[in-house]
């Protein structure tokens, strides 16, 4: 099973992370584009999501999409192994998730600023 990873690529919390989760997914399962790419632009959603820098998820098996905290918890179900035990975070409310999510999302340009480069698209190799 293979996963497209969405973020926002002009902001470098999101960047950074982006660039974490490869080192993580050591199986190779997770392929990453900006949110202000190309293939982004075929997706409506994916658009949306782009207005407030919504991270999405793209399982591509059934073409299932992930928002937000639902896209982190699937996101440790693809990196697999230890990242597993955040699976259990979906038996908490969504609401109560996507609030902690927001908190983050709002803040992110605090957190590391602007991205001054753009991310590698694919799979950063």
């Amino acid at each position: 099973m293979a996963w497209v990873l969405f973020f926002d690529g002009g902001c470098g919390f999101c960047s950074a992370s982006a660039r974490l989760i490869r080192r993580l997914d050591h199986r190779q399962r997770i392929t990453f584009q900006s949110l202000q790419g190309e293939l982004a632009q075929h997706f409506e959603l994916v658009q949306y999501a782009a207005k407030d820098g919504t991270l999405v998820l793209q399982r591509m098996s059934d073409g299932r999409i992930f928002l937000r905290s639902d896209a982190l918890i699937e996101l440790a179900r693809a990196l697999g192994g230890g990242w597993r035990v955040f699976t259990l975070a979906r038996f908490l409310p969504e609401s109560f998730r996507d609030l902690i999510y927001h908190s983050v999302a709002i803040n992110r340009y605090r957190f590391m600023g602007k991205s001054s480069c753009p991310v590698d698209q694919g799979r950063f190799d």
